[in-house]
């Protein structure tokens, strides 16, 4: 979610111990609002309700799934994932950054060390944002080669589901897909995510690509099931 200027950066702190009252403090101090959640489902309710600009996933308690919660969360959000690790093995590092984690610090980490490693990836979020492109006649344009989706020459910040949906239906404009086939198309063959999921992604698309996401004139659904997209 893109903020008015001078708004504090919202901070989603999921972790399952107490004493993340102190960090919770301390990352105030340093002008960041946070929400704090457990692990799965918390977690993800916080992400999809907030649409934090960052979040900051302590991986050190013993029976966190860091792994598994971060490819969650990634569904949902394309903010910044920092994780925690109070020790790093090659082979967990390397699976949480392809589970969608954008960094990893190790700690015990200085507060100002952590808070400098936020800020470089909020910069970098907000350069995105910040990114022009010639809207031409079109309100919505897709840079298929970027995976960037822009809005009245504005880029709109999508999950990789949303913009992995927009893209399958932006194949063959005006062309119906069935729910199966988008559900191939974005979560691979042999899945089977219930309706309900796709629907959910589809709507918040909606929400962010729509001038009224009740009547949708770009993401639209077929009368014989599925979806189709209007672009031109």
């Amino acid at each position: 979610m893109s903020r008015g200027p001078g708004v504090q950066p919202l901070v989603l702190l999921v972790d399952e111990e107490p004493g993340k009252r102190l960090l919770v403090s301390a990352l105030a101090n340093h002008g960041f609002r946070c929400l704090r959640a457990g692990a799965d489902p918390e977690a993800l309710t916080l992400a999809v309700r907030h649409e934090p600009d960052l979040v900051l996933l302590d991986a050190s308690p013993r029976g966190v799934d860091a792994v598994g919660l971060t490819t969650q969360l990634r569904e949902w959000t394309s903010a910044p994932i920092l994780v925690l690790l109070a020790r790093c093995r090659s082979r967990v590092k390397t699976t949480l950054l392809d589970a969608g984690a954008s960094d990893y610090v190790l700690k015990p980490v200085a507060t100002v060390d952590l808070v400098a490693r936020m800020r470089v990836w909020l910069r970098q979020r907000q350069q995105r944002q910040r990114s022009t492109y010639e809207p031409g006649a079109d309100r919505l344009k897709i840079d298929r080669e970027r995976r960037v989706i822009f809005v009245d020459g504005r880029e709109v910040h999508l999950t990789p589901i949303e913009c992995k949906i927009l893209l399958a239906l932006a194949r063959r404009p005006g062309t119906p897909m069935k729910e199966a086939q988008i559900v191939a198309r974005v979560w691979g063959r042999g899945s089977r995510p219930r309706a309900q999921h796709l629907h959910a992604h589809v709507s918040r698309l909606r929400q962010k690509i729509e001038r009224d996401p009740t009547q949708p004139a770009y993401l639209v659904s077929d009368d014989h099931g599925g979806y189709r997209l209007r672009l031109g």
